[in-house]
């Protein structure tokens, strides 16, 4: 059932670097009155850089909320307004150091639909040219060169738990497979 939820006032309670997380007072359908706190978030974009032999550039990082590095598709945080294949192609140069010929809008997808307003934009980026990285201050990471159908594999086993990872390999997957 479709319900419509009525803001009635709304405060920002965190103003941080990444996020600022908001409690709203807001109206349901029925009158009754109940609280929503949820994160803005400018989004971000995800790249599958896939080259001609069919490898896809994968980046391993270390991730401080689960404390571990994560192996993942190149990927960053839009800007507010900015253009997401911009920001994408921005991305895949500087995590793997490469330029694409083409770059293919996948969809989007929204991660945490209870509590944040991030959309993550997937792009197929292909004819690949490789330069220098050109890693952002504070960021570390290694540049992985791995089969898709080895990625593939990986997300189909739960060795890759990444959401945007996982759903970027499995369009780009089917993609040049011709089960989309």
């Amino acid at each position: 059932m479709y319900q419509k939820e009525k803001a009635l006032t709304s405060e920002q309670i965190f103003d941080g670097v990444v996020v600022k997380l908001y409690r709203d007072e807001i109206e349901l359908e029925n009158g009754e009155r109940a609280v929503r706190e949820y994160i803005r978030h400018p989004g971000g974009v995800c790249v599958a850089a896939v080259d001609d032999d069919e490898n896809i550039y994968m980046v391993e990082q270390f991730r401080y909320p689960f404390g571990k590095a994560l192996t993942e598709v190149p990927a960053g945080k839009l800007e507010f307004g900015e253009d997401p294949e911009q920001c994408g192609r921005r991305e895949l140069k500087e995590e793997v150091g490469a330029v694409a010929d083409s770059f293919e809008y996948l969809g989007c997808i929204y991660p945490t639909v209870a509590y944040d307003t991030e959309i993550i934009h997937m792009f197929l980026a292909r004819g690949l040219h490789f330069g220098e990285q050109h890693l952002d201050d504070g960021e570390f990471l290694d540049v992985k060169k791995i089969p898709l159908k080895e990625v593939y594999r990986m997300v189909m086993a739960n060795e890759l738990n990444d959401a945007k990872t996982q759903m970027a390999v499995l369009k780009t997957y089917l993609k040049l497979h011709g089960e989309v």
